[in-house]
């Protein structure tokens, strides 16, 4: 069966030199994507990496746009899907966009590709399916799921990109700790009398490290779901 792609991607060549198609020009621009970035990334860039001509690539990859596009679709491929079960559909839930931050993240700033636009890859359709099938199954309410789907992505994109910051800013040599440490030092700082409140929660604001902030928030999504089904 033919794989279902949007209509506006580059086709698959039926013909095409072994060492270089779709597949190839995808793997070697992940190797530059988690090496230097996006925006070291082009068109030149990837050929290079190939050891051949920007022009070539053109036959299977129409821009840098689409070549982002497969880029996202492939690491979301990589995202195991569950068997859904309507009794645990919160834990499944939260498993998969847990499981898609550590895949995004671990593929440089591809995270930035998910924000402003639609993920409509087949790895990709195939995450949103099941998403839209945990929280149908939970009974989350039909438009609520609809927008879920949205907001959960755009939430997990968001958190992977700050994370891929903190690893720029580690891989150029400047402590991300140390200026989390200064923005809890300022809190303290802080006048009283016109920032109570803040001054008063300066140790909590400062508490918990990028893992436990993530899952706060992906349970706080998932908890609110919850709230709108008529289940325990």
């Amino acid at each position: 069966m033919t794989e279902l792609e949007p209509p506006w991607w580059t086709p698959r060549k039926t013909v095409a030199r072994r060492s270089l198609n779709r597949e190839a020009i995808v793997a070697a621009a992940r190797t530059v994507l988690r090496d230097e970035g996006i925006d070291a990334l082009s068109m030149r860039r990837v050929a290079s990496e190939l050891g051949t001509g920007p022009a070539s690539l053109y036959a299977h990859v129409a821009h840098k746009d689409e070549l982002l596009e497969l880029l996202l679709d492939d690491v979301s491929g990589e995202v195991p899907l569950p068997e859904p079960d309507p009794a645990r559909w919160r834990e499944q839930v939260t498993q998969l966009w847990t499981d898609t931050r550590n895949a995004v993240m671990a593929n440089g700033d591809i995270a930035r590709v998910a924000l402003g636009r639609v993920p409509l890859g087949p790895n990709a359709m195939r995450l949103s399916e099941t998403t839209l099938t945990l929280l149908r199954l939970g009974g989350v309410p039909e438009q609520a799921a609809a927008w879920a789907v949205d907001v959960i992505g755009m939430y997990v994109a968001a958190n992977a990109i700050e994370g891929s910051i903190d690893a720029r800013e580690e891989r150029a040599g400047r402590d991300p700790v140390q200026y989390y440490a200064q923005v809890h030092k300022y809190f303290t700082e802080l006048p009283p009398d016109r920032f109570p409140t803040t001054t008063a929660l300066a140790s909590k604001l400062a508490t918990g490290d990028g893992e436990d902030r993530f899952r706060f928030g992906l349970d706080l999504l998932v908890g609110g779901l919850a709230a709108m089904t008529d289940g325990p």
